[in-house]
């Protein structure tokens, strides 16, 4: 059964109509040609944008997350102003912890802190592993609101969730953490209790990604944000791979293209391919075609545009630009997106050019 693809833009927007399998972001996903290289952006929804900003003047940001009306909109911001290929529901990778018993808040100038972090073996014995239906409901109400919003025009909605390691670390941690001295002391000295943790974590965030895939997303991404930044290759591969590999296997079970991100992990890049996800995500620290070539010309692969480049003037942002597509080499199953989530003082007016100029050149 085929489907209508509109482009650009949601219900409304001017553009040509044309019949397609499905969504060319969801055609890049499985390997599959398209009209044009699919672009959307890791944190595309923002404090870079005024709409959402004035969202946030009279709203914390669990207050938005918690509220889905609230959610909805902020997750349709980007897309009505930029017409990105997909959009990515907003939420935040740690909300599952709190339903596991842990205190977060996310405090101004400093980050999400988590007032009574893991401390012993006994605090990890404690965690809960409850449903996301009972926990984590206003992201899914979310969620159909946004799919009841897109689904006309064709645009998917990515869901996601943060990957073991990267929940176990600030868990631990209680913040951010630039050292993971905390993290890795448990993960070392305490093997028993550190698996303990990884399974539940993986419990927890299989049933959240399950539930958002029955809520109505075309998509699910998982984030590993901090394993590149913190463990060594054999680390990785002991500690964190198979928890990873587990996680990807039970969500496989939703039938949904899955992206599989990490940022740091270029020196076993094709170790964290290897961990599961159906399009393997990563960051600008290598040219996207050596990525490419470590992890296997036909998987699919998202990426890999530096972040900091949508802040320099357009005679460098096009260079860095067309360095990418020139790396993608017209594969099919590339999706366009930065190495790592937009920066708050990025000009709107760069993102609005960059979409533009990706969609034209491979048109």
């Amino acid at each position: 059964m085929s489907e209508v693809v509109t482009h650009p833009g949601r219900p409304g927007a001017v553009g040509a109509t044309q019949p397609e399998p499905t969504a060319p972001f969801l055609r890049a996903c499985r390997g599959l040609s398209t009209p044009y290289t699919p672009i959307w952006f890791m944190r595309q929804a923002g404090r870079y944008m005024e709409e959402y900003r004035a969202i946030r003047a009279h709203h914390s940001i669990l207050e938005v997350i918690r509220t889905p009306e609230l959610a909805a909109e902020v997750t349709l911001q980007p897309i009505d102003r930029f017409h990105f290929d997909a959009a990515i529901i907003f939420a935040d990778i740690l909300p599952p912890l709190i339903g596991m018993g842990l205190k977060l808040d996310f405090v101004k100038g400093e980050g999400p802190l988590i007032e009574n972090p893991l401390t012993s073996t006994y605090d990890i014995d404690l965690l809960a592993t409850p449903p996301a239906q009972e926990t984590l409901a206003p992201t899914l109400d979310a969620i159909r609101l946004v799919v009841a919003e897109l689904s006309s025009c064709n645009i998917p909605l990515i869901g996601f969730a943060g990957a073991p390691f990267t929940l176990a670390s600030y868990a631990i941690e209680g913040g951010s953490s630039r050292s993971y001295i905390k993290a890795k002391t448990l993960m070392y000295s305490e093997p028993a209790a550190w698996k303990r943790l990884m399974l539940k974590l993986v419990t927890v965030q299989a049933d959240y990604l399950l539930a958002q895939a029955k809520a109505g997303v075309s998509a699910l991404q998982i984030f590993d944000s901090w394993a590149g930044s913190a463990l060594s290759q054999q680390d990785y591969i002991r500690f964190v791979q198979p928890y990873n590999r587990m996680l990807f296997e039970m969500v496989q079970r939703a039938g949904l293209p899955v992206i599989n991100f990490s940022t740091g992990t270029a020196s076993y890049i094709s170790d964290v391919a290897a961990g599961g996800g159906d399009v393997i995500g990563v960051d600008w620290r290598m040219p996207l075609g050596w990525y490419w070539q470590q992890i296997g010309l036909d998987k699919p692969i998202q990426g890999n545009l530096d972040p900091v480049t949508l802040l320099a003037p357009w005679r460098e942002l096009k260079v860095q630009i067309d360095t990418v597509l020139r790396e993608a080499a017209g594969r099919p199953g590339h999706i366009f997106n930065l190495g790592h989530g937009i920066f708050p003082n990025t000009p709107v007016e760069n993102v609005q050019r960059v979409v533009d100029y990706v969609h034209e050149q491979t048109a």
